[in-house]
Parts: structure tokens; C-alpha cells; sequence
């Protein structure tokens, strides 16, 4: 049943690429890394009840594991190259195993991201993925560099996703369809995370939550950050169903955005935002780095608060 199951995933998933030596079929994958790349690797795993809620359509599964992790490269500026994929469930579900290779497909296709191996065995419904993705040498995007006088950007909206997951206890679903889309298909930002290379002097991706994620490339770069709370992008969608308070506690902290928060020279922000603009996602100025450590919120007045939610913690109910 195993093997069985492993060759309906490869059915579904199969790409063909040079760089793969040998694939799904053997022990091990063997695979050859470009001459003068650097190879960029992440691994995420997503838990039922945790990551994403009992009873999401199985197609939705596929795509978002395989996003969160595409996201990790965006933010390191890499380009896809390969996948791996473990995956325990409760039974061998065949249509379940269909719909989620389905989703994963759709993701992977576009960025010719081939499955080269991976395992299943019984369990509760999780699913881990690893990706491994090509970067020039000294070219990737890190969370150290920030640097006292950059300005703070992120790409598309925030808390769209925070809303969703709250959505999903409404009676009706269908009026917040667009707020549950970015929960369950969130957009990795590939294309702006290349983009980004040689200009970004740091980048994170926003899985926890703005502060939370913010904070670790200020941990990392030894420096403080002021974000201006009525400059975060918020959707139509998100202001329509939400009051603003709402809206800015989800954005602030609520996770799962996976869009790029990162820091550039003031002088080469108008550059990044008509670049990324181009792009499809655009991006906005939403803060500063500045001496000192942590992250401060400003309200419209310029007075610091606290926010509700602190983010995501993975540990915690």
C-alpha cells in the first residue's frame, strides 16, 4: 500500500529536470548541484488542528505545505529546485492522496519544482515538507544586515489569513470566501524575494506574525525597529467584514500572511515598490530601523502600544 501510495503522489507531482539524477524510486534521491550556486534548504511540517484546520479539503493541504516552505526560499531570495515530502495519515485514503498531490502540483508546476522522494506512514494527519532551491554565491537574502537609517517594507497585505481562520466559525463562509482563500492558498513571494537580491540588506518571511517576525531581523541585525501602524496594507476584503481595530490586531500579529517583510536603503525604496509593483504584489513602506532593540508600534499620533496579539506561538494552545 505504501509504495502504492508514494507512486500516486509521483503520478500527480512529476517534473522533469536535468539536475535530477536519480528520483523517486530508490533509497535516496540523487540530484547535482549547478556549478557556482549555493544550495538553500528549509523544512516546515504542518499539523492537523494546529496549522490548518480538521477538515480542510485536501487539495488546500497540498498547496499550502508546499507553500509555507516556498516562502522560507522567497525570503532567502533562492530559486526552487527540488522537494521532498513525508506525510502520515490515520488511513490510505486514496481520494485524500489524490487531492493532495493535486494542490501540491498546482503549486509546484509553475516553478518546474520536482518531488524527488519522501515517506507515508500511518498516523495523525501531518504533513512535512523540505525544499532545496539555488542561490549565487554570497546572493542570499539574510536576517543580519539591517542597518540604522533603512526603511521597513513588506510586500501585499496583511492579516487576511488570521481573519480567515476566524471566518471559518461563521455559519456562512461564502461572504469572507477571499479572507479564507489567503488561509488556505497563501501566495509565495518568489519572484520578490529574487527581485530583492543585492538590494534587500534583510528579509524575513511573515509566518508568525508581523512584530514577531520584524523582531527576529531585529535580534539578528542588533538594531530596532518603529513600524507606523496606518501605514499596514490591509485588503478591501479585511477592512469590509472587519473594524479597523480588528483589522490592524490581525495584521500586527495575526501569522500566516507569508508575505516578505524586509529592509532597504531609504533612498532605493521608491525602486523596490515600482519593481515589485511590476511584479504583481507590490510593496509598502510601513517603518524604520533605528538604534536600540525590539519593535515599537506607533499609532497615528506617533505614541507607542502594545499590541493584542504577540503572534504565533507554536507551543502554546
Amino acid at each position: 500500500m505504501e509504495f502504492d501510495l508514494i507512486d500516486r503522489i509521483r503520478r500527480h507531482t512529476e517534473v522533469h529536470r536535468d539536475d535530477v539524477v536519480t528520483g523517486i524510486g530508490d533509497d535516496a534521491a540523487v540530484v547535482a548541484v549547478p556549478a557556482g550556486r549555493e544550495l538553500a534548504i528549509a523544512v516546515d511540517t504542518l499539523v492537523a488542528g494546529v496549522h490548518f484546520p480538521h477538515g480542510t479539503d485536501a487539495a488546500d493541504i497540498g498547496w499550502k505545505a508546499l507553500a509555507v516552505n516556498l516562502s522560507d526560499l522567497a525570503a532567502m531570495g533562492a530559486t526552487p529546485a527540488w522537494a521532498l515530502l513525508a506525510l502520515s495519515t490515520p488511513d490510505g485514503d486514496e481520494a485524500f492522496f489524490d487531492g493532495l498531490a493535486r494542490g501540491f502540483a498546482e503549486l509546484a508546476t509553475p516553478y518546474r519544482l520536482a518531488l524527488i522522494g519522501g515517506d507515508t506512514t500511518r498516523g495523525p494527519l501531518t504533513v512535512t515538507v523540505a525544499v532545496h532551491g539555488f542561490s549565487a554565491p554570497g546572493e542570499a537574502l539574510l536576517r543580519s544586515g539591517a542597518r540604522v537609517g533603512d526603511v521597513v517594507m513588506v510586500t501585499g497585505t496583511l492579516g487576511d489569513a488570521a481573519a480567515g481562520l476566524r471566518c471559518l466559525a461563521e455559519a456562512d463562509t461564502a461572504p469572507y470566501a477571499s479572507l479564507i482563500e489567503r488561509l488556505n492558498r497563501p501566495t509565495p513571494r518568489v519572484s520578490a524575494g529574487q527581485a530583492l537580491r543585492g538590494i534587500a540588506t534583510a528579509c524575513i518571511d511573515i509566518s508568525d506574525g508581523l512584530v514577531a517576525d520584524l523582531g527576529h531581523i531585529c535580534a539578528a541585525s542588533g538594531v530596532g525597529a518603529d513600524i507606523d501602524a496606518p501605514m499596514l496594507p490591509r485588503s478591501s476584503g479585511l477592512l469590509t467584514h472587519f473594524a479597523d481595530v480588528d483589522a490592524l490586531d490581525f495584521a500586527l500579529g495575526g501569522g500566516d500572511d507569508y508575505e516578505l517583510c524586509f529592509t532597504v536603503p531609504a533612498d532605493r525604496a521608491g525602486e523596490v515598490g515600482a519593481t515589485l509593483a511590476r511584479l504583481g504584489c507590490g510593496a509598502t513602506r510601513i517603518g524604520r530601523i533605528v538604534e536600540g532593540a525590539g519593535v515599537r508600534v506607533l499609532d497615528g499620533d506617533g505614541a507607542a502600544f502594545e499590541p493584542t496579539r504577540a503572534g504565533w506561538n507554536h507551543f502554546v494552545a
